[in-house]
């Protein structure tokens, strides 16, 4: 094992985390770390750093064996972002440094002997150790994370989300034996999450990974630690593999305690009848009594059997559209944005109608939030037009739902200044999102990133809004909560607009993906994992254009101009042969829930075909 805990015991808060948690990790693992908020995942990982002691127990580190750890909030330094980089070749850097005063010490005769004879010995161990590949790892590693513009800024002017995009880079140069990453893809764009995911499933160290990133998961580890009440249990395989297992392995156990439940009430029961006849007996019979006595000891030793939590505390969520908003919720032409000399929306054409499903995708800084933003009326266009229906209700859900709020206000006031309802009423709804007890009286300031945006959808629950616009809307929710907003968004009969990294959330809430790269929008239907190819073809595009003529990238794609995005009447003739085939598929069932199912998906066919058609015709 690289990594052993045995008898961990930890108290935090007063309360006890851990009691006897037993943990280990051999090389060349990539284990997933999972369990809900708050279940210690990330205490776990400060302990192995020996950042936080361990109150009993011991920890095992293989001798000689280095640790990388990523935290969620980077340290602060105080040179530039390649300056911090270079932290990963502290060695390489004194030994570059001690090159450059020998070339120096070679123009003075008098320290020029000296000079050359140790000259050959540092360049031979500078160059043994890679040293000339450091700049080219640093160049390669700032690309695949899109950071490569943040090289030459002070460490110091940049966000949160910069410095840990930064502290990933640095990490992954350091090349640790082992890789400790907690949430590494909160703060990446797709396309450099799927560019982590390539590098990591070649590295050839250990790695733990917390996250709640379904998909990345499914990508890169081997075995899932679930960490559950205190405990982990250990499942091979990734985590679709995880989720099939531990339900097959709940349903086991709980059929386990039924069946223990049953012995139980006979031996209660047969416990009960000997007494009775013992004492109905003349005499009453003493050897009745004694078996009874003996039954009640079997009874007592039993090991017995916790009932297991088939469905742990969910969030309560039901939102519902209050009414129709007519058929075009928004309708954009043209819309153009610029900061300063920078363009960041050139000529954005976007159609959503009603109960339309559409994921924004696009690479970090590429103007998605700014789009949102003016369908928000927050932001004003330089240029173009947004119509948005009349009187409609739109809920927006930030990255930092509660950002605007007095932090020092209680949840419970911060709910009832949006919901006019009793204490007690307040109370019980916020109950519904796992807020219970004292909880409901904490100030805001004091609440994760999960609990704020629990919070919000508590709010959007009860304010009947007809159009859901959505920021990054899972990144600080546990797996359990994320599954409970993408059921309430497939049940939400309104518009939803929805900007996410998540590739599980974006393919399983959204029909339409619109693909922003160079201030353009590209509109297809499908989900992101049906229509990524055409993502990745924008991309290599813009690749091209830029590397012939660097001078223009500023101006609008001529390429991406010329060339149709979608041949109209192919997707028309590929949906009239669904639809067709869902007929056939209807005359020939007879299961009334298949058939439902069917017609569902027809209208909803038919509501693309529908769109196509018009697109088509304004193409002519």
């Amino acid at each position: 094992m690289i990594i052993t805990l045995k008898n961990l015991y930890k108290i935090v808060g007063g309360e006890v985390l851990f009691e006897a948690l037993d943990m280990e990790i051999k090389p060349g693992q990539r284990v997933g770390l999972v369990g809900r908020n708050g279940s210690g995942k990330s205490t776990l990982f400060r302990i192995i750093t020996k950042e936080e002691s361990l109150d009993g127990g011991d920890l095992f580190i293989q001798k000689g064996a280095s640790i990388g750890y990523l935290k969620q909030i980077p340290v602060d330094w105080t040179g530039t972002g390649k300056a911090y980089l270079q932290l990963a070749f502290t060695e390489l850097v004194s030994l570059a440094e001690q090159i450059k005063e020998l070339e120096e010490d070679m123009t003075d005769p008098d320290k020029m002997e000296r000079a050359i004879a140790a000259y050959g010995e540092i360049q031979d161990r500078f160059t043994h150790r890679g040293g000339y590949e450091m700049d080219a790892s640093i160049k390669q590693v700032a690309n695949g994370l899109n950071i490569h513009h943040l090289l030459d800024q002070p460490f110091s002017s940049l966000s949160g989300g910069e410095k840990t995009k930064l502290g990933l880079a640095k990490l992954l140069l350091e090349d640790p034996d082992v890789l400790l990453l907690d949430e590494p893809t909160n703060h990446l764009d797709l396309q450099a999450i799927e560019w982590l995911e390539a590098y990591l499933q070649a590295y050839d160290g250990t790695i733990c990974v917390i996250s709640h990133d379904r998909a990345f998961l499914d990508h890169i580890v081997t075995d899932i630690m679930d960490l559950e009440s205190g405990e982990i249990d250990t499942y091979k395989g990734n985590y679709t593999a995880f989720e099939k297992q531990k339900e097959e392995k709940l349903l086991a156990e709980f059929h386990q305690y039924e069946e223990q439940q049953k012995k139980i009430k006979k031996m209660k029961e047969a416990i009960r009848r000997l007494r009775q006849w013992a004492n109905e007996a003349t005499p009453p019979n003493p050897k009745l009594f004694k078996k009874a006595k003996s039954m009640e000891k079997a009874l007592e030793r039993m090991e017995k059997i916790d009932k297991p939590v088939i469905d742990p505390k969910k969030m309560n969520l039901s939102l519902e559209a209050d009414g129709r908003t007519g058929k075009d919720v928004f309708t954009v032409e043209s819309l153009e944005k610029q900061y300063g000399s920078e363009t960041i929306l050139d000529g954005v054409n976007l159609h959503v109608r009603y109960q339309d499903r559409i994921a924004i995708v696009g690479a970090n800084g590429s103007g998605k939030s700014t789009l949102l933003k003016m369908l928000l009326e927050k932001e004003t266009p330089s240029a173009g037009t947004i119509k948005r229906a009349p009187s409609i209700k739109v809920g927006y859900l930030p990255q930092n739902p509660l950002q605007e709020a007095d932090r020092d206000q209680r949840m419970i006031d911060h709910f009832r200044d949006h919901i006019r309802v009793t204490e007690g009423e307040a109370r019980h709804r916020l109950a519904g999102f796992m807020f219970y007890g004292y909880d409901v009286f904490r100030k805001i300031r004091h609440l994760s990133g999960g609990e704020q945006m629990r919070l919000k959808l508590a709010i959007f629950m009860h304010q009947d809004i007809q159009v859901l616009i959505l920021d990054e809307p899972t990144n600080h929710l546990d797996v359990e909560s994320q599954e409970v907003l993408e059921e309430a968004l497939n049940q939400f009969q309104g518009t939803v607009i929805g900007v996410s990294h998540d590739r599980h959330f974006l393919d399983q809430c959204f029909t339409h993906t619109a693909f922003l790269v160079d201030g353009k929008l590209h509109r297809y239907i499908g989900t992101y994992e049906e229509t990524k190819k055409h993502w990745h073809a924008l991309l290599e595009m813009q690749e091209e254009e830029q590397s012939v003529k660097p001078e223009k990238t500023a101006k609008p794609k001529t390429l991406l101009k010329e060339e149709p995005v979608i041949d109209w009447e192919k997707e028309i003739a590929r949906l009239e042969q669904e639809i067709s085939t869902l007929d056939q598929q209807m005359e020939n069932g007879d299961d009334v829930e298949e058939l439902m199912k069917l017609q569902h998906h027809k209208e909803e066919l038919e509501k693309d075909l529908e769109s196509l058609y018009e697109n088509w015709m304004e193409a002519q």
